[in-house]
C-alpha cells in the first residue's frame, strides 16, 4: 500500500466515492480512499436509490439537481451502467397547507430552470391510476425525479476516479489519525501508515467514530430506517410504462415502481436512534430486525392511499441505518479549528446529493471555495456548543417531520431550551414566544395576556401579526428594547490589528471611538461577511456580525492569522442590550452621567449606566435613532434593571425578532443569508459603497473587475400589493410574462402599513417605478420598483 498522499479519504460509499472523483476531475489525482470492507459497504448498499432535486433549499436543490444530471456523465465516461430511471415524481398535497409549501417550491424552481408543475387531481390520477385521491388537493410534478442501482452507482464513481489516477485501497481499516505540527496527517491503518496532507471523514454510519480519532465531535446520529418491496402487482407491470415516483407527506411515505411490484419506505413517527453509543466496527453488510410494529400506523395509511398494496404480498422487508445531522442537511467542509481535516457526513439522501457534496468539497480543496452558498450544508453550521445530547433529539424530531411541511416561520421544539441568557426567565414571564438561533434561545416577539404563547406555522400572515404590530409601534412612538446576545461579536487587538484588518475587511476602517460598516470578501469578490467594525484604540477592535456564522467567521480568520494580532471570539462573553426609538435618547441619558447628546451616529464609547460598565454603540438595525448596550454576561440583569426602570415613564416595550425584521424594511436593509450571501458581490448588492479601493484587501481584484465591467443585477427594493401572504425568499419576478429575478427577502411594515420585498433584477430593469409581479403562493401579485420606502428618507431620525 502506498505511504503518502496527498488526499486520504474515509469511507468506501457513495459520498467517499464522489468525493473521489471530484477531487480527480478537478485536477488532484493523487488521491487515496480508504475503505475497511467493501465499497457500499454501511448505508450505501441497502439504500432505496430514490433521488429527487424538491429541497427547501435553493442551492441544495440545485446541487440535487447536479447530482442527478451527472449519472449521465458517469456513464459516458466508464461505461458501466447506474441503473437509471428518471420515471418523473408526484409530491401530494392533502391540505391547503401543504399545496401552500408545493406553491412556493414550485415558484423557486421557475427562476431555478427546473421543470416542475403542478398538477391537479385529474393528472395525478393519469400519473397514478393506484393513488386514492380522496382528500388530494394537488401535487408537484417533478420530471427528473427518479431511482438508480446504489451498487452500480457508487462503483462508477470509483471507477471514473481510478481512470482518472486516483487509488482505492478496500479491507484496510483505519485505526488512528494523528496530525503532525505542520498540519497533515498520518493515518494509521491495519496495513500501515499513511501520511496525507488533507483527511476527508466520509466514513458514514461510522463518521462519528472516525472523528473521535482526532478528538473531534460531528453532531450526526444514526436512525433506523424500514422499506418494503412487494411481490408482482398487475396494475404495476401491465402498464405500458414505468411508475413514476409517489411521494405523500401526510402517510410519511414515498413509493416507486421496484420490478414487477412496488417498493414503499416510511418515516414514521415512532423513530427510532441507532447506535446511540457508537456504530460497532463489525457492522457491515447486514441487516437490523424487522421492526414492523414501529411502522404500523404508517403501512395502515399506506393502505388506505395506495389500495392495491392490501391484497400484494411482501417480497422483503429492508431495516438498515442511515446517518442525519439535527437539520437533515449534509456535514460537508474544512472542520473549524483543525487545519487540513475535512467532513463529507450525514449525507442520508446520497443519491440525490452525493454528486453535489463531493463537487461542493472538491472545489473548497482544489480552488479555495466553492461556486455557490454553501451555508445548507457547511459543517461550520454548527458551533462548539453542540453536544450528543442536542444531537440526538434533534435527529429524531428530523426524522419523524421529513415529510412535514416546512414552514417558513415554524420553530421546532425537540431539545429546547439549552441556551439561554440571563434574561430567559424575566422574558418569559413577559410572555416571550421563543425561537432558536445557533442553539439560543431568542424572542421571536412578547405574546399579550389574551393571546396564545405560541405562533401558528403558516406561509401566510401568522397570529404573531398584531403582536409584531404593536411592538413596532412602540419602537416608532417611543422606545423599544431587545437584547443583542443573538449578534456574533470578536475582538481583534494587537499591533497589526489594524493592518490585518486592512487586508481581511474591504470597507473603510474607523478612527478610534467610531464605527464603520463593511464587507468582507473571498478572493472571488463574492460576499462571506457583513461587518460593523468599532475602534476602541488603535490597536484594538471590535466586529459585529450574524450570531450563527460564528465558527463560519472564525474559520476564516483563522486561516488569514498573523504574528501581532489576536482575533477571539466573544460572541457569549459580551451580551445587553438594543434600545431603540425615538425616545432612546432620553432614556439612555437617564442611565448615565456620561453627555449621551455628545454621541453622534456611528460613535463608540465606554460608558457607566446605573452600576454596570458598558460599551455603547451609536448605531440600530431598526433603522430608527438606537443604541446598542454591551455588558458583562453577569451584569446583564443588573442593566436591565436600570433601562427598564428607567424606561417605565417613556413608554418602554420589549420586542422581538419579528418586530426587528419589520422595522429593518422601513429602510430596506438587508440581511446576512438574504441579501448578503457568498452567491452575491458587492457591486450587485450595493455594498461596493462602503468599500475602500484605495488599500489592498483580500477579494479586491475580483471586486474591482464585478465593478469596472458592470453587474448583470441588482437588488431593488419592492412595494408589493399582497393580500394575506408576504415575500419570504426566492419568489419569482416577472417581468413581461417572463422570470427575470427573484427576491431574496421580505415582509409586511407595520409602520408603513405595506408589504415590500427586496430581489435581483436585470440593472437595465432595476430602475424607480418599474412595474413587476411577484409569485406568491400561486397569485401574481403586482409590485413596483421603489428607491426608498418613505420612512426617514434623509436619515434623520436615524443620524440626528
Amino acid at each position: 500500500m502506498q505511504t503518502t498522499t496527498r488526499v486520504a479519504v474515509i469511507g468506501g460509499g457513495v459520498v467517499g466515492c464522489s468525493v473521489l472523483y471530484h477531487l480527480t476531475k478537478l485536477g488532484w489525482t493523487d488521491v487515496l480512499l480508504l475503505e475497511r470492507s467493501e465499497l457500499t459497504s454501511g448505508s450505501t448498499w441497502h439504500a432505496a436509490g430514490g433521488f429527487h432535486t424538491l429541497n427547501g433549499d435553493t442551492n441544495m436543490a440545485a446541487l440535487q439537481g447536479y447530482t442527478i444530471r451527472l449519472y449521465r456523465e458517469l456513464e459516458e465516461i466508464t461505461g458501466m451502467s447506474c441503473g437509471l430511471h428518471h420515471v418523473g415524481g408526484v409530491t401530494l398535497a392533502d391540505s391547503q397547507d401543504r399545496f401552500d409549501m408545493l406553491l412556493a417550491e414550485r415558484a423557486k424552481h421557475r427562476h431555478m430552470g427546473l421543470d416542475t408543475r403542478i398538477v391537479m387531481p385529474d393528472e395525478i390520477r393519469d400519473l397514478s391510476p393506484i393513488t386514492n385521491l380522496d382528500g388530494i388537493i394537488g401535487a408537484l410534478y417533478d420530471p427528473l425525479d427518479g431511482h438508480l442501482d446504489p451498487s452500480g452507482t457508487t462503483h462508477a464513481y470509483a471507477r471514473a476516479a481510478r481512470m482518472a489516477g486516483a487509488t482505492i485501497e478496500t479491507h484496510c481499516m483505519v485505526r488512528e489519525t494523528n496530525q503532525r505540527p505542520d498540519g497533515t496527517w498520518d493515518v494509521v491503518t491495519d496495513k500501515g501508515t499513511v501520511h496525507a496532507e488533507h483527511l476527508v471523514n466520509a466514513a458514514g454510519l461510522w463518521a462519528r467514530e472516525v472523528a473521535a480519532m482526532a478528538g473531534l465531535y460531528l453532531p450526526l446520529h444514526p436512525m433506523e430506517h424500514h422499506y418494503i418491496v412487494t411481490d408482482d402487482i398487475p396494475e404495476i407491470y401491465e402498464r405500458d410504462s414505468e411508475h413514476p415516483h409517489v411521494m405523500d407527506p401526510a402517510g410519511e411515505s414515498y413509493l416507486r415502481q421496484e420490478g414487477r411490484g412496488l417498493c414503499i419506505g416510511f418515516y414514521e413517527q415512532q423513530a427510532k436512534p441507532w447506535a446511540v453509543d457508537g456504530t460497532p466496527w463489525s457492522f457491515g453488510h447486514e441487516l437490523l430486525p424487522d421492526d414492523l410494529d414501529k411502522i404500523g400506523d404508517s403501512i395502515e395509511f399506506a393502505y388506505r392511499r395506495f389500495p392495491v398494496l392490501e391484497t400484494a404480498g411482501v417480497k422483503s422487508v429492508i431495516h438498515g441505518p442511515f446517518t442525519f445531522a439535527p437539520d437533515g442537511n449534509p456535514l460537508v467542509g474544512p472542520v473549524p479549528g483543525m487545519r487540513n481535516y475535512w467532513s463529507a457526513c450525514a449525507v442520508m439522501a446520497g443519491f440525490s446529493q452525493g454528486g453535489g457534496v463531493g463537487l461542493m468539497l472538491a472545489q473548497w480543496m482544489v480552488e479555495g471555495e466553492c461556486e455557490r452558498d454553501t451555508s445548507a450544508l457547511d459543517v461550520a453550521r454548527y458551533g462548539r456548543w453542540i453536544t450528543p445530547g442536542y444531537t440526538r433529539p434533534k435527529v429524531i424530531e428530523n426524522y419523524q417531520t421529513r415529510f412535514s411541511v416546512a414552514y417558513p416561520n415554524e420553530e421546532k421544539p425537540a431539545a429546547r431550551p439549552f441556551r439561554t441568557t440571563q434574561m430567559y426567565d424575566i422574558f418569559d414571564t413577559m410572555g416571550a414566544v421563543w425561537g432558536q438561533q445557533y442553539g439560543l434561545e431568542v424572542v421571536n416577539y412578547f405574546a399579550a395576556a389574551d393571546e396564545p404563547r405560541y405562533e401558528t406555522p403558516s406561509f401566510r400572515r401568522s397570529n404573531a401579526f398584531a403582536a409584531t404590530g404593536r411592538e413596532v409601534a412602540a419602537v416608532r412612538g417611543a422606545v423599544g428594547i431587545n437584547e443583542v446576545q443573538n449578534f456574533g461579536k470578536y475582538s481583534v487587538t494587537g499591533p497589526g490589528a489594524r493592518a490585518w484588518l486592512g487586508r481581511v475587511m474591504a470597507g473603510r476602517l474607523p478612527r478610534p471611538g467610531r464605527i464603520s460598516l463593511t464587507p468582507m470578501l473571498a478572493p472571488s469578490g463574492r460576499i462571506i461577511g457583513d461587518f460593523t467594525i468599532s475602534c476602541l484604540g488603535e490597536d484594538a477592535f471590535r466586529l459585529t456580525a450574524s450570531y450563527s456564522a460564528q465558527d463560519y467567521h472564525m474559520r476564516w480568520f483563522e486561516a488569514q492569522a498573523e504574528d501581532g494580532v489576536e482575533v477571539r471570539n466573544i460572541s457569549d462573553l459580551s451580551t445587553g442590550f438594543q434600545i431603540a426609538g425615538p425616545k432612546a435618547r432620553a432614556l439612555l441619558q437617564a442611565c448615565t452621567r456620561s453627555d449621551v447628546a455628545a454621541m453622534r451616529f456611528l460613535d463608540v464609547a465606554q460608558m457607566s449606566i446605573g452600576m454596570v460598565d458598558c460599551l455603547v454603540q451609536r448605531v440600530s438595525y431598526t433603522g430608527d435613532l438606537g443604541y446598542e448596550i454591551y455588558c458583562d454576561p453577569m451584569a446583564q440583569r443588573a442593566l436591565w434593571q436600570v433601562l427598564w426602570k428607567a424606561g417605565e415613564p417613556l413608554g418602554i416595550t420589549p420586542f422581538g425578532m419579528r418586530a426587528m425584521m419589520s422595522l429593518r424594511l422601513d429602510r430596506l436593509f438587508g440581511s446576512w443569508l438574504h441579501e448578503f450571501s457568498p452567491d452575491y458581490t458587492p457591486a450587485e448588492t450595493g455594498l461596493d459603497r462602503f468599500i475602500d479601493w484605495t488599500r489592498d484587501f483580500i477579494g479586491k481584484p475580483a471586486a474591482e473587475a464585478d465593478r469596472a465591467n458592470g453587474p448583470t443585477r441588482k437588488l431593488c427594493g419592492f412595494r408589493v400589493t399582497a393580500q394575506d401572504a408576504d415575500v419570504q425568499g426566492y419568489e419569482p419576478i416577472w417581468l413581461g410574462g417572463k422570470v427575470v429575478g427573484y427576491c431574496t427577502s421580505g415582509g409586511y411594515s407595520h409602520h408603513l402599513g405595506q408589504s415590500l420585498a427586496l430581489g435581483f433584477l436585470p440593472v437595465g430593469d432595476a430602475i424607480p417605478g418599474t412595474k413587476a409581479e411577484i409569485e406568491i403562493l400561486g397569485r401574481m401579485c403586482p409590485a413596483v420598483v421603489i428607491e426608498n420606502t418613505g420612512f426617514d428618507t434623509d436619515a434623520s431620525r436615524m443620524r440626528g
